[in-house]
This record gives C-alpha cells, sequence and structure tokens, in this order.
C-alpha cells in the first residue's frame, strides 16, 4: 500500500512533545525515504491551566485538543505519551494506536542544584510535584521532606527551580532527554524506589481508524515488547478505573527471555498504605494480565482507596 504524500503530525506545542515529533519524523523517513512529513502544534487545555488538573477533566487535558484536530481532519497522525492518555475509557471513536514506538526510560530523576541525593536532602526540603504518585512515595520514603505544586512543561519547571520555588525537583528521565537536559539530573531513581507511571516512556502513534495507508505505513515503527508491555499496563489502569488524583503506578518488562511481567501498586495519598502486586503473564495474553494484576490490587482493597480519594 503506497505511503500518503502527506503525513501532517499532531502533537502538542510544549518543546518536550515537538522533541517527540521529531523523532517520530525522522523514524518515518528511514523507514519511508522520501516521505514528507508536517507538524500540527496545538495548545492543550492541560498545557494552558497550571492548576490542579482535576477540575480540567484530569489526564483528558492533554489529549482532547490533539484528538479533537486529528478527528477533524486537520492531521492525520497524533503522537502522544502513553502517560498522558486516559485508560479509564476508550480512546476517542473512529481512532487506533497504529504504533507504540521503543520504550524509553521509564524512571524518575531527582533534580538538585547542589547535587545532593534523595537520600541526603535535609529535613525541610521543598521538592518542586504536582503527581500525586511520586507524593505518595516520598511520603511513605522520605517524609522528612515536603512536596510543594509544581506545574508546566519540563523547561518551565526548571525555570522555576532555579527562580527558588522548590529546593529539588523529580522530572521523568526519557523528558529529560528529549529536551537535550540530562545535565540537570542529581540522581536517577530506581523503579523499587519511585515506582513511575502507567506507560511512562512510551510514545504512541494514533490515526484515524479508516486510514488503512498511513496505519500500514506507521506500524513499522512499532516495537513488539513495547506493545505487550503498554498493553498490560494500559488494560491495568482501565480495570482500576483510576481517577486524576488516584496514586497509582506501575510498570510492564519483557526480560530477555521473552516473558511479561506487570509489576503495580495502589497508594493512598499520604503514602501509609500501599497495595501491591506483582504477576508473570505465562501463557496469558497481554491484556488478561492487566485485568489478573488489577484484580489482585481490588481484592487487597484498591476500589476503596480509589473511591476515597477527592476528585
Amino acid at each position: 500500500m503506497p505511503v500518503p504524500e502527506l503525513i501532517r503530525i499532531v502533537s502538542r506545542d510544549s518543546p518536550m512533545a515537538l522533541a517527540q515529533v521529531e523523532r517520530v519524523r525522522a523514524e518515518l523517513a528511514e523507514l519511508h525515504p522520501g516521505a514528507r512529513t508536517e507538524v500540527v502544534p496545538v495548545r492543550t487545555t492541560g498545557d494552558k491551566w497550571l492548576g490542579d488538573l482535576s477540575q480540567v477533566e484530569g489526564k483528558g487535558a492533554f489529549t482532547k485538543e490533539v484528538d479533537a484536530a486529528l478527528l477533524a481532519g486537520e492531521a492525520d497522525l497524533a503522537v502522544h505519551c502513553v502517560k498522558d492518555v486516559p485508560a479509564d475509557r476508550p480512546l476517542p471513536a473512529g481512532t487506533v494506536f497504529a504504533a507504540f514506538l521503543k520504550r524509553d526510560d521509564i524512571r524518575d530523576a531527582l533534580i538538585h542544584p547542589g547535587g545532593l541525593t534523595l537520600d541526603e536532602l535535609p529535613p525541610g526540603t521543598r521538592v518542586g510535584t504536582s503527581s500525586v504518585r511520586r507524593a505518595a512515595q516520598l511520603a511513605a520514603s522520605h517524609p522528612h521532606v515536603r512536596c510543594v505544586p509544581f506545574r508546566g512543561n519540563a523547561n518551565r519547571r526548571l525555570a522555576k527551580l532555579a527562580a527558588g520555588e522548590a529546593d529539588a525537583l523529580l522530572l521523568a528521565v526519557a523528558g529529560l532527554e528529549r529536551i537535550g537536559r540530562t545535565d540537570v539530573i542529581s540522581e536517577v531513581l530506581s523503579p523499587e524506589v519511585m515506582m513511575p507511571p502507567i506507560g511512562a516512556g512510551v510514545l504512541a502513534l494514533q490515526c484515524r481508524e479508516g486510514d488503512s495507508a498511513l496505519i500500514d505505513a506507521v506500524s513499522g515503527l512499532g516495537d513488539p515488547d513495547t506493545y505487550r508491555e503498554a498493553t498490560a499496563e494500559r488494560m491495568f489502569l482501565h480495570v482500576l478505573q483510576g481517577h486524576c488524583n488516584s496514586p497509582i503506578a506501575g510498570f510492564a518488562r519483557v526480560d530477555r527471555g521473552g516473558e511479561l511481567s506487570l509489576r503495580a501498586c495502589v497508594f493512598t495519598p499520604d503514602g501509609k498504605t500501599r497495595l501491591n502486586a506483582h504477576e508473570w503473564a505465562g501463557r496469558l495474553d497481554p491484556a488478561t494480565l492487566g485485568t489478573s494484576v488489577a484484580v489482585a490490587l481490588l481484592r487487597q482493597g484498591a476500589r476503596e482507596i480509589i473511591d476515597g480519594i477527592a476528585h
């Protein structure tokens, strides 16, 4: 099937999002030499609103305008960070994921102007983050530090840190790599220290489901292992029906032998309660693995924790 003459790529207009688009354009050019691409940047509600995300539809605030441009025919291909795509409801009708790109680093990083590690932070240190996932884990592991709300793209958060609005900052390693700012990292935190969000480090390509030629053209960018991991994680989150104020974390991993596993947690916001589950797929398909891990947490009381958090 011939590659479309022009592929219009829609994305958020943040520096990180546009860097992600450039990765897609480069990979497309390598896979289909001569293919022409055009960037359609949009400003999303989540980028404009710097308050509590629960007041503007939660994580859907980062995808609504991108989805609208795709459905309206203003663009042909959308690039999303999977962690920003709501999993508690289906993709917008008429759209599909055509590919999940090879996964980037899933870990979080600590940025401290003095180069301190997380364990070296003194009592009262203000750590900038608006992530309920990070705040819950920090409350449990380092209760002597204090989280302060920090919204905005990575560059804006780094600027706020430099202006003294916090003493340290937590950001995703993958995001810092994409904007070329790994130089600011004081410490990379292992998933055991800071469990990542569902979909961490994964970029997804979304198309209209009727665009067969485009779906065929971009599907070659997909990574089979990342597909399995993302499918398990998103089904896990779908079954849990978490909201934007739910401290939920987890990651699937395909090991060197091709075996898929999923480790996940649900926390109370204060970090005092942590429910854990870890299962191997064995003969289960990725979606069934995600369901099984979610059910394991629901049996431990995850529903009560999630429903008990205001949103």
